[in-house]
């Protein structure tokens, strides 16, 4: 699983906090997808710890990563994982950054490429809608097994993209029911995989500078520009 490919599944996790965190008093199961699309966009800017978890159907094995996320509107995002390794993935107005310090290297991606995705960064352009870009389900074969293995004490729900990616065939959200605060979400890619990631010390509508989603890459670090032709 590339780099950038964990970062814009990081972008969709953060699109549905984003649109549910407002809700101050307990949603039913059925109207929790119309709550989250309302909400959406009522929120400027977020912050919050995460732990990230991706499995290798494959292998079996389980590679954990901890850190920190920043989210600015329209479509800015400043992603820090500082355990086991660090990096550092920025996505500003016009370009994407993703940063190895160890391996000096920076990869560039142009933001326009990554916003032509069906189910994942159109969420945080505005441009999606969460009814006609996904089939929500509230109830589904082994959703008792899902609630109690993953979900437990959350309104889960599974989402079925209506044209699925091949990072992006299955997704389960879920949601406190009482605060309407998005908590976790599991995503699973066209081979199986799982990526896992939780939420902690969620703080909304914080003051964040504008250089926190632009990026230049220090001296001496090679840079891969992804950017040519688009």
């Amino acid at each position: 699983m590339s780099r950038i490919h964990i970062a814009i599944i990081i972008c969709f996790f953060m699109s549905f906090v984003s649109s549910v965190a407002n809700s101050a008093e307990a949603t039913t199961t059925d109207e929790m997808p119309d709550l989250i699309q309302q909400r959406y966009e009522t929120l400027k800017t977020f912050q919050a710890g995460f732990i990230q978890e991706l499995t290798n159907v494959a292998s079996g094995e389980v590679d954990v990563r901890e850190g920190r996320i920043w989210f600015k509107q329209p479509s800015q995002v400043r992603w820090e994982t500082s355990k086991p390794e660090k990096e550092l993935l920025v996505v500003g107005p016009e370009f994407a950054w993703d940063y190895i310090p160890d391996e000096e290297l920076a990869i560039k991606y142009s933001v326009a490429t990554l916003l032509d995705s069906k189910t994942v960064l159109r969420f945080l352009s505005g441009q999606a809608n969460l009814k006609e870009d996904f089939i929500v389900k509230t109830e589904w074969a082994g959703a008792d097994e899902v609630r109690e293995k993953w979900g437990k004490g959350f309104t889960v729900l599974q989402l079925v993209p209506k044209e699925a990616e091949p990072g992006l065939v299955l997704a389960y959200i879920g949601v406190e029911p009482k605060s309407g605060l998005l908590r976790q979400v599991m995503i699973v890619d066209f081979y199986g995989n799982g990526n896992e990631v939780r939420l902690s010390d969620v703080e909304l509508n914080v003051e964040l500078e504008p250089d926190m989603f632009s990026f230049s890459p220090p001296e001496g670090t090679q840079v891969e520009d992804n950017t040519v032709g688009y």
